[in-house]
């Protein structure tokens, strides 16, 4: 046998598999071979999109299932032994797991990340590939998993109901660093993960695993949405079946194991003593806190008395956004998180939605707007004399032509793409967003005629609109399709098929506007959600340059001893004038008991003459003025580029140094085009780079006059040379009488292909699929039509010979 010759599968299953075989390795129950462990990044082309490569691994070795502790990365023999060590050390970072293998077949080279096997990277023969076991206790050393119970916490399995369902590859990470955090007897445990990630289902396999481990018998799992608690005992924690309840209505039975609550459901008044005090203080052994950011890192939150009452339980925080401000700190209360999964690394692996922002600066934003002499609002009020920004606008200071600027701004948008995507307004408070509301219903008379809900305004003091928020998630209900809100939908709300999120409001909140940006990113297949737009109209994207909107939480919080904390933590991140919403807020699905009153979900409003809504009360005025024109003086557009960033260069200048990346010069890329057999690959290939299709195909369209092929874009826009339309080069290639050496059916083929190319583009002739369409199904079954070129490598090359035609250089 000659090892050179055998391809990179060949040796594995001729030499690795035999290896871990003969080691003690269970070939279906510990090893798993060429593992995708991510989904590919969403790449999107217009109204289509694409998938970028998934992440593999050859070998993932796991002690019990869903455990991996070792990576190979095999190669063929013409290749050194270790020649796969770098990337399987980069799919170890991923996978957590710290055994490491590369191999061609001779051998084995070991890299061992723990270093308790002695050497760092040491070359084995074939036979001496480690046992489980070894490898195993290796682990358990490596993790301070000393005594027998630690060990046996750990190695209890994942609920498993037969379905196939797997955790992705960072929800077992997060698990096992949880349950082995508990194994050890860590108490205070932080897990952060973007929104859209599963952080739910991440809970009850932790949960799960400690519970069927005996580790933890009595178990708590808090959430501050009504709709969440149900979601989570209808849905993922289903299996707990009738060891697990819901508290509510205030009673208490202590016979259950796993409960679920509301952090309101279980504190109350003095008066009611509340509920949780019925309780003995070790009653639980795990409190598991559901959006912890919300309120359990201030020290004197209402929530913080229910951890503080039962202290000695482990308690387990999760959050997309851990709040890290010199007031409040999760990681002060924690400790620093056992993992963190980002937005970034969920929309590079493919899991989150990735997004394009569109950013529109208003005139009267800009350049700010002063009232004339003793000026008075629309209600007789006189305004202050001093220049109003956009700091001002819809807090304190109304500009009604304004509201209908932005809301034509969303219609246009809407309507240029698709009048029936769910969208989401962001508005300062609930009179902006109720205004936002009539001023969206004016300009949509049509959609509102075909259903009144078409647009609603989902806050907390409305029961109406607030009753609206389970349809509006609910992919499967088409209205209400636009969404004003302030507060109530930023965090906890799961709209999945939500593709558009405009931002008309000022957040300086970093913790905020991630809730706020996790709104958009989930993906859902079955309803063509794939990626979302950001429509910005205050400067809230901004944030996406801040170094804190994708890093790791960094602890500021110092408290002196005779500092006071203070439970509104947005107090100081936020820079506008009027009283704050405090930990009081009632976001949807809150239950209130009787003789209970919670706020809105909103700041209460800035009030004082007359207002925008009417009334009076004490305070400053929310001034109201209806004839101040705003124009909309710029627009941009940005893309999240492949490295995670938003592109503020031009996209011209950003294509520009993309492509010269990989082709430095024009006979550089003509050289690879004329050479690559499917051009299609090309043009994938350059936007898993991050080159945007859509709209450089539609920037030189439109000088053009015609659809422009992605060919003549790159030539004209990075290596400035003149385009041509598709309809071009497919009447130059007629013109050229090209298909005189063809006849019959084979010419009738080629004709029709041509015709295809000119109306929708390379990617569909280079499909064979295309000869069971029209116009090809009239001329021949496809079989026939492969004949008449002699088979289909004739076709085949038929193919690629018009493809040259079409691509012939012109002066």
């Amino acid at each position: 046998m000659d090892k050179k010759k055998l391809t990179e599968r060949d040796i594995c299953s001729k030499f690795i598999n035999p290896a871990l075989e003969q080691a003690g390795w269970n070939m279906h129950s510990q090893v798993r071979e060429e593992v995708s462990f991510t989904a590919g990044r969403i790449i999107v082309r217009g109204r289509l999109h694409t998938r970028g490569k998934r992440r593999r691994a050859d070998y993932v070795l796991s002690f019990k299932k869903n455990m991996p502790i070792a990576i190979i990365e095999a190669k063929d023999n013409n290749h050194s032994l270790g020649a796969g060590m770098q990337q399987a050390l980069s799919y170890s970072d991923a996978l957590d797991a710290p055994f490491v293998f590369s191999s061609n077949g001779d051998g084995f080279l070991f890299h061992d990340r723990t270093g308790l096997s002695g050497a760092a990277e040491t070359s084995l023969k074939l036979e001496e590939f480690p046992s489980p076991e070894y490898l195993w206790d290796l682990y358990c050393q490596h993790k301070g998993l000393h005594q027998p119970e630690a060990r046996q916490t750990v190695e209890q399995a994942y609920y498993d109901d037969g379905s196939g369902r797997t955790p992705r590859y960072y929800q077992t990470v997060a698990i096992n660093r949880t349950v082995e955090a508990v194994a050890r007897g860590q108490n205070r445990i932080l897990l952060v993960m973007a929104t859209g990630t599963g952080k739910t289902f991440t809970a009850f396999q932790i949960i799960w695993r400690l519970w069927k481990a005996k580790q933890k018998k009595r178990i708590l799992f808090l959430a501050d949405r009504n709709i969440l608690v149900d979601q989570t005992k209808n849905n993922d924690f289903k299996p707990f079946g009738q060891a697990m309840t819901k508290v509510s209505n205030r009673t208490v039975d202590k016979s259950y194991e796993i409960y679920l609550s509301l952090y309101q459901a279980v504190t109350g008044s003095e008066e009611e003593q509340n509920i949780y005090k019925q309780f003995s203080p070790d009653f639980f052994d795990l409190i598991v806190i559901d959006e912890c950011h919300r309120g359990s890192a201030a020290v004197d939150s209402a929530w913080r008395s229910i951890l503080e009452y039962f202290s000695a339980a482990t308690h387990v925080g999760l959050t997309a956004t851990p709040k890290e401000t010199k007031e409040v700190s999760n990681i002060d209360y924690f400790g620093e998180p056992v993992y963190t999964y980002s937005l970034k690394q969920g929309i590079e692996d493919g899991f989150l939605a990735p997004y394009k922002v569109v950013r529109v600066d208003l005139d009267r934003d800009l350049l700010g707007w002063r009232p004339n002499k003793g000026q008075t609002d629309k209600h007789g009020e006189l305004i202050d004399d001093r220049i109003y920004n956009q700091k001002d606008f819809d807090r304190t200071l109304v500009l009604e032509k304004r509201t209908e600027v932005v809301a034509a701004k969303v219609t246009e948008f809407l309507e240029n793409s698709d009048p029936f995507q769910k969208t989401i307004v962001f508005c300062e408070d609930i009179d902006h967003a109720e205004r936002m509301r009539q001023a969206l219903v004016n300009l949509n008379p049509k959609r509102m005629q075909e259903n009144r809900k078409y647009v609603m305004r989902i806050t907390g003091d409305e029961q109406e609109g607030k009753a609206e928020l389970d349809n509006f998630i609910n992919p499967e209900e088409r209205y209400p399709v636009i969404a004003t809100t302030s507060k109530l939908m930023t965090t906890g709300v799961d709209a999945q098929t939500c593709k558009l999120i405009v931002l008309d409001q000022r957040i300086q909140s970093m913790t905020e506007f991630k809730q706020i940006i996790g709104r958009g990113t989930r993906i859902n297949d079955d309803y063509n959600k794939h990626w979302f737009t950001i429509l910005d109209f205050k400067k809230a994207t901004e944030l996406f340059a801040d170094p804190k909107f994708d890093g790791d939480p960094v602890k500021v919080y110092q408290p002196k001893d005779d500092d006071p904390i203070n439970p509104d933590d947005e107090r100081d991140e936020r820079d506008h004038d009027g009283p704050e919403h405090g930990c009081g807020e009632q976001p949807e699905g809150y239950e209130i008991e009787p003789g209970e009153q919670w706020e809105t979900d909103d700041p209460p409003e800035i009030t004082g003459g007359p207002r925008a809504g009417g009334g009076q009360s004490g305070g400053r005025t929310k001034y109201v003025v209806g004839d101040v024109e705003v124009t909309v003086i710029a627009e941009r557009v940005q893309y999240l580029g492949a490295d995670g960033k938003l592109i503020t260069e031009s996209l011209k200048d950003y294509t520009r140094k993309k492509v010269k990346e990989q082709f430095a010069s024009l006979d550089d890329f003509l050289r690879r085009w004329n050479e690559t057999d499917r051009k299609q690959a090309i043009i994938d290939e350059l936007g898993e780079n991050g080159i945007f299709w859509e709209d450089l195909i539609k920037e030189v369209s439109k000088k053009l006059g015609a659809e422009a092929d992605p060919f003549d874009v790159i030539c004209h826009i990075v290596y400035d040379q003149p385009p041509l339309s598709r309809k071009e080069r497919a009447a130059q290639v007629r013109r050229n009488n090209y298909f005189s050496k063809y006849e019959g059916a084979s010419r009738q083929v080629l004709d029709a292909l041509l015709d295809k190319y000119t109306d929708s583009g390379i990617e569909t002739i280079e499909d064979v699929k295309v000869l069971t369409l029209a116009p090809f199904s009239q001329i021949g079954a496809p079989m026939e039509l492969l004949q008449a070129f002699g088979g289909k490598p004739g076709y085949t090359e038929a193919v690629k010979d018009l493809e040259d035609a079409l691509y012939q250089q012109t002066s």
